[in-house]
Parts: C-alpha cells; sequence; structure tokens
C-alpha cells in the first residue's frame, strides 16, 4: 500500500546535502521552476494537489518536497535531530541546483518562509522571487500569540468520548483540532483535512519526528538583513493568523525593500485552504510574472 500511495502522487527520492529529500512535481518539465517550502512538522502532502497543478498551469514546473523529519525524507528518531536551520536552508539550495532549477520562484510558509528569508540573504543567484506566506521577521516588538491559542497549549487533553481510536485514527483527530486552533474564520473542512492527515500518516516514516524542528537551532540571519533582500517578493498573509498576527507580514513587507503585501481575509495560520485559492493562486502567478 505504501509503495502504491508514492507511485501514484509521482514522488521520487532526491539524495542532497547529504540526505534523502522526498520530491514530488508538477507541470511543465522545461517551465521554470516553483519551489514549495512546508511549515515546521507538516510534509508536503500539506500542499494540496489542485493547488500545485493549478501554479503548474501557469507553464511551471512545481515541486514540493518534505523537510527532513516529515513525509519520506531522512527521518530521526523523535528528541534526537542531528540538524539545524542553517542545514534545511542547505537542503533547499542543493535541492534548487540539483534539480537545475536556478533560479527559482521559491514560496515557504511559516518555517518554511524562514528558510525562504535565509536562502535570499544566503544564496540569492538561487532565487527569481519569494514568496513568504503566514511567517514573521521575528522580534519582540510584534504581537504576541493570540490569548486563546496560547492558553490551547496548557489546556489539558480531553478525553476521547468515542473510545479508544486507532493510531491512525488519534493523529487524524489531532490534526482537526490543530486545523481549527491555528486557523482563522473559515470554516474547518473535516473531509478535506481527515484526506490530507491520514494520507501524511500513511507515507511518513515516522509523524511523530516532525516534532525535531521546535528543538533545533535557527536558521543564522537578522532582521536587520532583510533589507538586504533585493529579489521581488510578495508577502502572503492572513488577517485572522493566532500565531503570527497580520502585523508580522507588514512588518515583512515593510523591511524587504519594494517587497507587496497581500492580506487574505480570514485566513489563520494554516497552508492556503481551497476557499483562498482565487485570491492567493492569480496573486503567486502575477508575481511570478512579473519578476522574469
Amino acid at each position: 500500500m505504501r509503495e502504491e500511495l508514492h507511485e501514484r502522487h509521482g514522488e521520487r527520492m532526491l539524495r542532497v546535502n547529504g540526505v534523502d529529500l522526498c520530491i514530488a512535481e508538477f507541470g511543465d518539465e522545461g517551465g521554470q521552476g516553483v519551489v514549495l517550502v512546508p511549515g515546521a512538522s507538516s510534509a508536503s502532502d500539506w500542499w494540496d494537489d489542485a493547488f500545485c497543478e493549478a501554479l503548474a498551469a501557469g507553464g511551471h514546473r512545481v515541486v514540493r518536497y518534505d523537510l527532513r523529519d516529515t513525509g519520506r525524507s531522512t527521518t530521526r528518531p523523535l528528541g534526537q535531530p542531528d540538524y539545524t536551520g542553517d542545514d534545511l536552508v542547505e537542503d533547499l539550495t542543493a535541492l534548487i541546483r540539483a534539480l537545475e532549477l536556478t533560479p527559482a520562484h521559491v514560496v515557504g510558509l511559516s518555517l518554511g518562509g524562514g528558510l525562504a528569508q535565509q536562502l535570499a540573504i544566503a544564496h540569492p543567484e538561487t532565487l527569481a522571487s519569494l514568496s513568504l506566506l503566514s511567517t514573521s521577521p521575528g522580534g519582540d516588538d510584534l504581537p504576541p500569540m493570540s490569548a486563546e491559542l496560547a492558553a490551547s497549549f496548557d489546556a489539558p487533553s480531553q478525553p476521547d468520548d468515542e473510545g479508544a481510536p486507532s493510531v491512525r485514527e488519534a493523529y487524524v483527530r489531532s490534526t482537526l483540532a490543530d486545523e481549527s486552533r491555528f486557523g482563522g474564520t473559515i470554516p474547518v473542512d473535516e473531509q478535506r483535512i481527515r484526506r490530507i492527515a491520514g494520507r501524511v500518516f500513511d507515507r511518513s516514516i515516522d509523524v511523530e519526528a516532525g516534532a525535531n524542528h521546535w528543538g533545533i537551532p535557527s536558521a543564522s540571519g537578522t532582521r536587520a538583513q532583510l533589507a538586504e533582500i533585493a529579489v521581488p517578493t510578495l508577502v502572503v498573509h492572513g488577517t485572522e493568523d493566532p500565531l503570527f498576527p497580520l502585523a508580522h507580514g507588514e512588518a515583512l513587507a515593510r523591511e524587504i525593500p519594494d517587497a507587496r503585501l497581500l492580506p487574505v481575509p480570514g485566513l489563520g495560520h494554516q497552508f492556503p485552504p481551497p476557499e483562498t485559492w482565487d485570491l492567493i493562486v492569480p496573486a503567486l502567478l502575477e508575481h511570478f510574472r512579473s519578476a522574469r
């Protein structure tokens, strides 16, 4: 079953920077590259197939990949990461070069947006454009997470009223709860989240290992270096992001030269749900076109 899933979704392994990264490609092999970088603890499945196909329809070669410790990429035991944020940046750099995508349009979400920022600072030659979704420049001057989200981290877990679920079902339910906690005012599509979470569980080496991302040293680079970013940049940020309130996106757009901000009504701290694609996809495609 696991191998059937891999074949059906067009995945393959790529050896770069001393690790194996699982990638999937969409669109025109000869088109300009678009690389989608996921957030912390999130396998690449969260970039919906249809979202990838919509970007590929613009004549692009779209690549999504699993970060270390997610999906099928090189995975360490929980609590034993042997890498840093800088290593994740170098993974991304090596992937772009190995696939001969330079210069590529890089789209990063949350942690992936942080990696993309550092890529633009350390290896600007690899980039045609930068798109930063639901991420932050960091800094104590920016608003903290919402009180409701903060309280949810301290809340005791609730007993399961439907008896003991399977490990897979427990993971799916936990993912649904997280989508509700981190989402905005756009209703959660339970069927969609169940489908994605189930797929992540089925194809991952260890779904728990993604938590290693929370314990690794951050990538190098400082907020002041945002002023050095010279590639065309689009900042996409939800108006209802409970982890990084909109002011974080506004700061990025203000501090990266000539960056443009696209606020997305109702979007929380999450991979873009289909309700937002009519706004986000055309904006990304136009950003790619204008960066040529």
